[in-house]
């Protein structure tokens, strides 16, 4: 058994001396987060430490969740970056950039040497920032005083993602932080800059007024919502009670009416003499009837 093991060993080691040497090298990055605005240009550095002489093999490739792709194989460029990149001798400069080409690079070098084959690489997550659009503004045109009212701000192109900021008749509202001028304001509102709802618990005439929406994350201009009127107003309650009467007294006054005809007979007098039309009709038809018979 012990002999065995042995002989194993040395096909071991007899088999690695037959491979060359493969050793690994270092690979820099001048900047391994690297971000760029929209329709600008990016640049990903990867840089070596060889000798001019040696003979290197340079790849890129994207790194995804559905897997991985070459963007620089064989001397050129694949996919997106065709016609759009370039080479800075071991680096990349992507031109025009957009929010496709976000994701994480990575940077293989490999060279041959005497001592073997050396390998290298470098990953760089490239970021593409971009300005944010013309938000969605959802305002009620009118509420009753003491109501639940929730209005929403909502963009989804920016990156990173916007903040959002509210306005009434042109002034700029003030978060609810419990302290300094927020809290002396008396706010009756709760403001979300992160998901962009305005939300007032119980809404007041006092909040009736010109509101609008504005995105921003500070890529670009910030942009906003076209302004809209909210108006408060309060629960008429003397007229709801007033018409509720109104109702109650044409109904009794109905039924009044319709008493009072039962009582005169109104009703009996009808159906009486529609009996006697009736009696009429049927004894002429009779009577023309029985003369006919008789001729």
């Amino acid at each position: 058994m012990a002999s065995r093991s042995l002989r194993l060993l040395l096909l071991l080691c007899l088999g690695l001396l037959s491979y060359p040497d493969v050793s690994g090298i270092s690979i820099e990055t001048d900047n391994k987060n690297v971000k760029a605005e929209e329709f600008k240009e990016a640049i990903l550095s990867c840089k070596h430490k060889f000798s001019k002489g040696m003979s290197l093999r340079i790849e890129w490739k994207k790194i995804q969740s559905q897997g991985v792709s070459f963007v620089y194989y064989n001397s050129e460029f694949t996919g997106d970056l065709r016609g759009r990149a370039e080479m800075l001798n071991t680096g990349i400069r992507i031109r025009n950039v957009t929010r496709r080409d976000s994701g994480t690079y990575r940077c293989e070098i490999s060279a041959k040497s005497e001592e073997g084959q050396r390998l290298g690489e470098a990953t760089i997550t490239l970021t593409v920032l971009v300005a944010p659009t013309t938000p969605v503004c959802e305002v009620p045109s009118s509420a009753m005083t003491g109501t639940v009212v929730q209005m929403s701000c909502k963009e989804t192109e920016g990156s990173p993602p916007s903040e959002y900021q509210w306005y009434k008749n042109g002034v700029a509202l003030l978060e609810k932080t419990g302290t300094g001028s927020a809290r002396a304001a008396n706010i009756t509102y709760t403001m979300n800059k992160k998901s962009g709802t305005l939300l007032f618990n119980t809404v007041t005439k006092n909040d009736t007024g010109e509101y609008f929406c504005e995105a921003s994350n500070g890529i670009g201009l910030s942009q906003k919502c076209s302004v809209k009127r909210m108006q408060v107003d309060d629960l008429n309650v003397s007229g709801i009670i007033v018409a509720v009467v109104i109702v109650a007294l044409v109904m009794v006054l109905c039924g009044l009416g319709v008493f009072y005809a039962q009582k005169k007979g109104y009703f009996a007098k009808e159906s009486s003499s529609q009996k006697k039309t009736n009696y009429q009709s049927t004894s002429e038809k009779d009577f023309k009837h029985t003369k006919s018979f008789v001729i």
